[in-house]
C-alpha cells in the first residue's frame, strides 16, 4: 500500500513515565472537522513499540529515531489502525490486533468489502506480547476493543476508544469539531468514549470489569494522560454506566 495517510499536525513527544511517552496529533474526520488523538510509544531495551499509532511528520519521526528502533504496533480500537500501515512500512514493523479486527475505511464500513490492511499477529489469551509484564484485555465488544496494560509503575493502563480524558478541546481541534464534540458528550475528564458506547453498545457487566484491573495510570488516545490515581478517578463514570 503507498496512498498512507498523510501526516498531520502533532506535538513533541513527551515521556510521562520512565520508559513511555505520549504524542498528541489530529484526525480529519471531515473537511472541518479534525480533533486530536494519541499515541503512546513504549521503550524495551532498544527496541520501540507504538500503540494507538499516528503517523509522525520527518521531524517527529527522527524524534523518533533518536529513542531507538520501531519495532511493533499494537492495536487496540476497532475504529483506529488507519496509520499502522505507514508505519509496518516504514520500519518492517509487525503489527498485533484483537481476533476479528479488520482495516476497513469509515465508520460504518461494508461488511463484505476487502480490508485494505491485515495485522501480523491476532492476541489470544496465551500470545506473547512483545512487551515484557504486558498484557492486551480484551472487552469483548463488536468492532474489538482493547486495552493493554503493563505491569510497572502500579499498573498502566492504554486505552483506544473506551477510556478517554478530554477535560477541554486542544489546539488539534476545528471549531467545527469544538462545536460538535462538545454537544456528542465527548469533552469531559475521565470519561467512557460516547463514539464507543453508542457503536458498540457493551453489557455494563463489560464495563465494570475495568475495575477489576490493578492500574494508577491511563493514558487515552483521545485526551491527556491521567497520571496517578487514575482507577479512582474513572470509578464514578464506571460504576454509574448502566447500558
Amino acid at each position: 500500500m503507498s496512498d498512507f495517510v498523510p501526516a498531520r499536525p502533532h506535538g513533541p513527544l513527551q515521556e510521562v513515565l520512565p520508559g513511555i511517552w505520549f504524542v498528541t496529533g489530529t484526525v480529519r474526520m471531515a473537511p472541518l472537522v479534525t480533533f486530536s488523538r494519541a499515541m503512546t510509544i513504549v521503550r524495551e531495551d532498544d527496541r520501540l513499540v507504538l500503540i494507538n499509532s499516528v503517523r509522525l511528520d520527518d521531524e517527529g519521526l527522527a524524534a523518533l529515531d533518536e529513542l531507538g528502533t520501531v519495532t511493533d504496533v499494537i492495536r487496540l480500537a476497532g475504529f483506529h489502525g488507519m496509520d499502522d500501515p505507514f508505519y509496518a512500512d516504514r520500519y518492517d514493523a509487525k503489527v498485533w490486533v484483537l481476533p476479528r479486527t479488520r482495516y476497513l475505511r469509515g465508520f460504518a464500513p461494508d461488511k463484505g468489502a476487502e480490508p485494505y490492511f491485515r495485522a501480523h499477529v491476532e492476541v489470544e489469551a496465551d500470545t506473547e506480547l512483545p512487551l515484557r509484564g504486558a498484557s492486551m484485555i480484551s472487552l469483548g465488544t463488536k468492532p474489538p476493543e482493547g486495552l493493554l496494560r503493563l505491569d510497572r509503575e502500579g499498573g498502566v493502563l492504554i486505552a483506544g476508544d473506551c477510556l478517554q480524558n478530554w477535560a477541554e478541546p486542544d489546539r488539534y481541534f476545528s471549531l467545527v469539531g469544538r462545536v460538535m464534540m462538545r454537544m456528542m458528550g465527548f469533552i469531559r475528564p475521565h470519561n467512557l468514549g460516547p463514539g464507543w458506547l453508542k457503536a458498540t453498545k457493551p453489557r455494563p457487566e463489560q464495563v465494570r470489569a475495568l475495575l477489576e484491573l490493578s492500574f494508577e495510570h491511563v493514558l487515552p488516545s483521545h485526551g491527556t494522560p491521567v497520571i496517578g490515581g487514575a482507577k479512582d478517578a474513572y470509578r464514578p463514570v464506571i460504576e454509574a454506566y448502566d447500558g
